[in-house]
């Protein structure tokens, strides 16, 4: 046979299988083994690595990793440290520096402001209102289903109660801290997991830090791993989908010993530029203002003899800090030295909300005026007269200011002349107590209940309010049209929400039919009572109400992401929050951290 002479292709080919099909079926297996290889061309390993490169940036972070499991060549491109880093450089997302001690912040809104009974808001128009974790390289399918095992668990719904707490005397700060858990009791110390109680009516004492030192500081200090950041924040972003967070009192009524004595209306977060140490400043109807080390939990410094009313709203940029206060002055103080800078003195009545950035400081007041002022030379600018109620809140850009009052509106002012550049008119159904802006986006809450988020150039957007879905102007160009219909609060459940850090896929199921049930209950229900406080970030927004409840909603679509309960037995009356924790105090003289980093190596996070 061998001397015979082979035909065409065809030919051969029935002769290979005329030959295969004399063998038994166990050979039949070892030859398709060997010749598997011949079938298979990998176009990208034929590539020279800088195209392989190139067309590996073009995808998304889920097809990234799922890549990393076609062979050991894809995975050495797929986890190439500059296709990381680009992704990380698209989200903001930084590797802390060498110099960094603490993990930078975002600063979020303060509490606005009552002056006669204290709660920092003025009328309405018509009512008074862990060691760096080296990404484990997959080798096999197995691998990363155990890792996405792994990710469920720690995302599976429900809470845990925190440790036994003696409801005699404060211990000392240096005593074990005990803290409330939600989340899988799996991800849990032992030491909570043995002695769980239920969280409502628990006794609270002080606990030292919102941000505990990492258990691998370290981390700071090595070289970026872009991939290691981007997973940590995915899993971050998790952790508040599912309200996987460790509560922790950073005060409580009468603790500390240094502590405020009287109801904490505002706070702000801040890094310090120099050293990357993150602190909380908070504002007190005390009179006082006081600086928290947020590894220590303890208060570093106060800042007293300046107000002689409740301290209502604080802003701290650049080196420094602002107060403004119910006996109608604006402090400024530098930073690294505690300096009084200057007192103003301009507004008629309570000063319910400061703001300054780089160029310009802005002030409102009960007195219904808006006053601008040159920074940090602190020389008068623009007083603005437009509103005709009390003006509760302001918010800033670099070239743009909205302010939002007791009269139902939010205007919008051009900070370079001060000119009003457009008014937003039954803007809420009452009115409005809180607001934040990143340009080209306005959030605002209202004592009629409701949140609202819309685009100034579009008026896109979306409300908690069904029934007030629609977005009006009333003076001033209009941008787009003039009514402009909600997006469908509609919106996917939790599940649908959650990334695998592991596998990049979105379809992680964690809730059963119940819990299902519940979420689709639950997904649009408004506050009870009126929004005091708001603040904007990258994918959520956040809201802080007299309901003793904190709401994180879905930034583009409205969906009610978590509701944060448990924390205030008084009035919300300011929150701020970062990618790992969400800070809020209320009257009940609370300052509450929502950590939602415990059990993560978070060091090299900027």
């Amino acid at each position: 046979m061998k001397d015979a002479p082979l035909g065409s292709v065809q030919d051969t080919e029935e002769l290979a299988y005329k030959l295969l099909a004399s063998l038994p079926r166990d050979r039949l297996a070892t030859i398709q083994r060997r010749i598997a290889p011949l079938l298979q061309f990998d176009l990208v390993r034929s590539l020279p690595t800088e195209i392989s490169l190139q067309i590996f940036s073009y995808l998304p972070f889920q097809t990234l990793v799922t890549c990393a499991l076609v062979s050991r060549r894809w995975r050495d491109l797929a986890d190439d440290q500059s296709l990381w880093r680009s992704l990380c450089e698209e989200r903001g997302w930084k590797w802390r520096s060498l110099r960094t001690n603490a993990s930078n912040a975002s600063e979020q809104d303060s509490g606005e402001a009552d002056d006669s009974d204290d709660e920092g808001m003025g009328d309405s128009g018509d009512e008074s209102e862990e060691e760096e974790e080296q990404f484990v390289i997959i080798d096999s399918l197995a691998a990363a289903k155990a890792e996405l095992a792994a990710m469920h668990a720690e995302l599976d719904s429900g809470f845990v109660s925190m440790s036994s707490i003696s409801s005699g005397s404060l211990p000392s700060p240096t005593t074990p801290r005990r803290t409330l858990y939600f989340g899988d009791p799996q991800l849990l110390p032992s030491s909570s997991r043995n002695s769980l109680i239920k969280p409502r009516g628990s006794q609270f004492r002080h606990s030292p830090p919102s941000m505990l030192k990492s258990r691998h500081e370290p981390a700071a200090y090595m070289k970026p791993n872009y991939k290691l950041l981007h997973q940590s924040h995915v899993k971050l972003r998790n952790r508040f989908i599912r309200s996987n967070y460790r509560l922790s009192p950073l005060q409580t009524r009468g603790a500390p010993s240094n502590a405020h004595t009287s109801t904490v209306y505002c706070l702000q977060l801040y890094t310090y530029p120099e050293t990357g140490k993150q602190v909380l400043f908070t504002g007190s109807r005390d009179k006082t203002i006081r600086e928290w080390n947020l590894e220590t939990g303890m208060v570093e410094r106060i800042f007293s003899g300046v107000h002689t009313g409740s301290v209502l709203s604080l802003c701290a940029d650049g080196g420094y800090l602002a107060s403004a206060g119910s006996d109608r002055q604006v402090g400024v103080w530098r930073l690294d030295t505690a300096e009084l800078v200057k007192t103003i003195c301009d507004h008629e009545d309570s000063v319910l909300c400061v703001r300054f950035n780089s160029t310009i400081l802005v002030s409102c007041s009960k007195d219904r005026t808006v006053r601008t002022y040159f920074f940090p030379s602190l020389k008068s600018q623009f007083v603005m007269c437009a509103h005709r109620a009390a003006v509760n809140a302001v918010s800033i850009s670099e070239s743009h200011i909205v302010s939002a009052s007791g009269d139902r509106s939010v205007k919008l002012w051009d900070a370079n002349t001060g000119r009003l550049l457009r008014t937003f008119d039954a803007h809420h159904t009452r009115g409005i107590a809180a607001i934040d802006f990143s340009p080209p986006v306005i959030l605002s809450g209202s004592s009629d209940t409701h949140v609202r988020i819309f685009d100034m150039t579009t008026l896109r957007g979306w409300s908690t309010c069904l029934e007030h879905a629609n977005v009006h102007t009333s003076s001033g160009a209009q941008v787009g049209s003039s009514t402009a219909t909600s997006h469908n609060l509609g919106s996917p459940s939790p599940s649908s929400l959650l990334l695998c850090q592991s596998c990049g896929s979105n379809n992680v199921d964690t809730l059963e039919p119940s819990a299902a049930v519940n979420w689709k209950l639950k997904r649009k229900l408004p506050h009870r009572d009126l929004v005091r406080t708001v603040a904007l970030g990258d994918e959520f927004v956040l809201s802080g109400s007299y309901d003793l409840t904190i709401k994180v909603w879905d930034k583009k679509t409205g969906a009610l992401v978590a509701d944060l309960t448990g924390g205030h037995t008084g009035r919300i009356f300011c929150i701020g929050f970062d990618s790992k924790k969400i800070v809020s105090c209320g009257e009940d003289q609370r300052i509450c951290i929502w950590d939602f980093s415990h059990g993560i190596d978070t060091s090299f996070l900027a």
